[in-house]
């Protein structure tokens, strides 16, 4: 059997990590300013995680959600305290899809409505409904176009406003920074218009955090840059450093029915075990400040240098988005191939940086004195 090849890949084989770097299978060492799509939080096997995640597996990987799991409970406790949401809800899913189709499929049961808001360039996951919110025709297929979604552009509350009035909006989904769109920010006046706009028409808001949250901007979540409560935050990619886990956290004014959402894997005792260790690490070692001040002096020397080629840097804290006045495939591959660093990439001109959050100020100035070479 053959893989199905939906994948371009690097010819290159990645078979350890530590920290922001990785080695492939010939001992090359790579700086690793992408951390596999935001999901590496804390850095490659963090000596801590992997000590939780190995005692869970030698005691329990999997027991299933017919049963009390503590490691959920605890949790949720410890992650409402962290990020400011101790009134919340949580359910825990699997995959940054999941969970958005969770909190859509949520709003609908809650105010019976099917039609759905979402922005230009948005990026929501590749399953059912979440997809169809995925401003990509090309990743849509016949049986996901349902016409359930109208795309708007961002910041643009006037747009917005004429939708939301016609009172049949069942959701407002919103990416606060843009990942795949390109590293662009919701302004803060944009935000609290959709709030209150939402709360007179009954309509539920929703911010996507599964990329731009869990400290990467600098905040734990990047909605609070801007002044805004969601009804519904969904997390995932760095929730368990790599292990496959996502969450819903859902307002108190939302009350459980039992059988109404569900799940088999979805917090499952080593996943929970993974989410607890990055915790542990995210609080012990200042990563959220770490992402601020780092990713605030990388934003600073990007801007700064005179990069030819360099037209614009937009991000917060280490989400942080290039863009280039040329395709960025040259520049991205040779950075892979000559430098031995890995970033990421939007449209077809924007490079993006995502590296874990223990990212330090030398690997800052390291990546762009190799940046520098491949620009020249």
């Amino acid at each position: 059997m053959n893989l199905f090849d939906v994948y371009p890949l690097f010819d290159i084989a990645i078979e350890s990590g530590k920290g922001c770097k990785v080695w492939d299978d010939k001992g090359q060492e790579y700086l690793d300013l992408y951390g596999g799509h935001a999901v590496i939080s804390v850095g490659h096997c963090h000596p801590h995680y992997v000590e939780c995640m190995t005692k869970q597996l030698n005691k329990l990987g999997f027991y299933s959600n017919s049963v009390i799991n503590p490691l959920q409970q605890e949790l949720a406790k410890r992650l409402g305290k962290i990020c400011g949401y101790e009134d919340y809800q949580l359910f825990l899913i699997n995959s940054g899809a999941e969970a958005n189709e969770n909190a859509l499929k949520l709003a609908s049961f809650t105010n019976g409505r099917t039609r759905v808001l979402s922005l230009e360039k948005a990026f929501h996951g590749r399953t059912s409904l979440a997809v169809e919110a995925t401003a990509n025709p090309k990743i849509i297929a016949p049986i996901n176009a349902n016409n359930h979604v109208t795309y708007l552009p961002l910041n643009d509350l006037e747009a917005w406003k004429k939708e939301i009035e016609k009172g049949d909006v069942c959701a407002v989904i919103i990416e606060c920074i843009q990942g795949v769109g390109g590293i662009r920010m919701a302004s803060s006046e944009f935000m609290k218009g959709l709030r209150a706009l939402c709360d007179q028409y009954g309509t539920v808001l929703i911010c996507d955090e599964i990329q731009c949250g869990y400290g990467r901007s600098g905040k734990f979540f990047a909605h609070q840059h801007l002044g805004v409560k969601p009804d519904m935050i969904t997390v995932a990619k760095g929730i368990a450093n790599g292990f496959p886990m996502s969450g819903l956290l859902i307002a108190p004014k939302f009350k459980p029915v039992y059988g109404q959402l569900g799940t088999t894997f979805g917090g499952n005792h080593l996943a929970c075990a993974g989410a607890l260790a990055v915790l542990d690490i995210m609080e012990n070692e200042k990563l959220i400040e770490n992402a601020a001040e780092v990713g605030n002096y990388l934003i600073n020397r990007l801007k700064s240098e005179n990069l030819p080629h360099v037209v614009e840097v937009r991000g917060k804290g280490l989400m942080i988005g290039i863009e280039l006045d040329v395709p960025y495939k040259e520049i991205r591959t040779r950075l892979v191939k000559e430098q031995h660093c890995f970033t990421g990439c939007s449209g077809t001109n924007v490079l993006r940086l995502l590296s874990p959050l223990c990212l330090t100020i030398s690997e800052a100035d390291d990546f762009i004195e190799r940046f520098k070479k491949v620009l020249a």
